[in-house]
């Protein structure tokens, strides 16, 4: 293996970084979006019931901010309940919007990695086959063996690319789909403590 990295040239050593970058922040956000950290069960339906009693409010928004990103949207309309219908919406709609930013975070770099790792393999690929080639002396006829060995080494530089690429795509767009169900999931949440504290859902 050491031998092979050693070999294909120095193109590879950037698709070693970025195969290093791509597991990390796979790893970090199957971690952090974890549908009981993001949106816990239950907390829209505790925080009215807890709310209602009036006991401590202040603490209670506190809590439910440092909670979860469900909770910081929660917060932010609670913050505004004396106010019209209009501005407790407006308040969760910013919070919404910081929360939804940090739930993509580290997205665009996970899927530049798998934008341009073929890229980058295709890259190595062509030094290699411009050294091999500018190796043979002029005139002289190269040892077929020795060029295809040449060749296959070169190659191994869009082989990693690629198989770097496919799992950063599929995990890229699964971390996509996964954040605007949240999104979707957290609105629609938001709508209903709107809807509890103005008297229109029981």
């Amino acid at each position: 293996m050491f031998a092979i990295v050693h070999d294909a040239g120095w193109p590879i050593w950037f698709l070693l970084l970025a195969s290093v970058i791509s597991v990390a922040l796979i790893i970090e956000r199957l971690v952090t979006l974890r549908r009981g950290k993001v949106v816990p069960p239950g907390l829209l339906q505790r925080v009215v019931s807890e709310f209602r009693r009036g006991e401590d409010n202040r603490r209670l928004i506190d809590e439910i901010e440092r909670n979860s990103p469900l909770g910081r949207v929660l917060a932010a309309g609670l913050r505004n309940v004396g106010s019209s219908r209009e501005v407790m919406k407006e308040s969760i709609e910013e919070a919404g919007t910081a929360v939804t930013h940090e739930l993509s975070h580290y997205l665009t770099t996970l899927g530049t990695i798998a934008s341009i790792s073929p890229l980058m393999g295709l890259f190595g690929t062509v030094i290699g086959m411009i050294e091999i080639f500018g190796s043979q002396a002029p005139g002289a006829s190269g040892n077929p063996l020795q060029l295809a060995h040449g060749i296959s080494i070169a190659l191994y530089n869009t082989g990693f690319g690629i198989f770097i690429a496919i799992p950063s795509m599929i995990f890229w767009r699964h971390f996509r789909a996964k954040v605007d169900g949240f999104v979707v999931e957290m609105e629609q949440q938001a709508i209903h403590l709107v809807e509890y504290m103005h008297g229109d859902r029981k």
